[in-house]
């Protein structure tokens, strides 16, 4: 019988552990976004809320119907966004004053264009839906337009990332494939020492 290499296998052997221990990991992340998810889809259904001063980053309330009084618009921002139909065009994000100058505000997604150029709006009260923001967390996805624009696409669930399980069966196969190829490695090992 051929002599295993112990520190090589040792190495290898911690490899693929630590890939199906992340391959495990995943699957647990899987689950708790899905579960994420259905709370998000029966958000759609419960009463409004007050929009929040200052949204908290582990819990924000995503998806749940809110209003917000824009005292002041104080800039404006476009970013790439489709309409109620499909289209390819522009989301106009309005950076509400709320209060006296304290807080962050608000983001407010005032309606889409097919132009970058800022709309004329100076505020008003916003019925809408929180979304997630990239920069301040969350932003209120107006139900109506203003300033003559198209209205938003509504926010979906459908664009938050869900990847956990596809990550999960990489790990899965990165594991199997180091093993493969070191199984593979020894027999050639054993192969050529026993030809020598």
């Amino acid at each position: 019988m051929k002599r295993i290499p112990v520190f090589v296998t040792i190495v290898v052997l911690a490899a693929v552990a630590t890939m199906i221990g992340l391959g495990i990991w995943q699957l647990q992340r899987a689950e708790w976004k899905n579960q994420l998810l259905a709370t998000y889809e029966d958000a759609r259904d419960m009463p409004a809320i007050s929009y929040p001063a200052v949204p908290v980053e582990g819990n924000p309330p995503y998806f749940r119907q809110s209003s917000v009084n824009c005292l002041e618009v104080i800039d404006w921002r476009s970013v790439s966004g489709r309409n109620e139909s499909g289209a390819s065009g522009w989301a106009h994000i309005a950076h509400c004053k709320t209060s006296g100058g304290e807080g962050p505000g608000a983001q407010v997604v005032a309606g889409w264009s097919t132009s970058a150029e800022n709309p004329e709006w100076n505020g008003g009260i916003v019925d809408g839906i929180i979304a997630p923001d990239r920069l301040y967390i969350v932003r209120l996805v107006a139900s109506e337009p203003v300033a003559g624009l198209v209205k938003s696409q509504p926010p979906s669930t459908d664009d938050i990332p869900n990847n956990h399980m596809a990550y999960a069966v990489q790990w899965f196969l990165f594991a199997g494939i180091a093993l493969i190829i070191y199984i593979l490695a020894l027999r050639q090992r054993n192969r050529t020492s026993s030809e020598a």
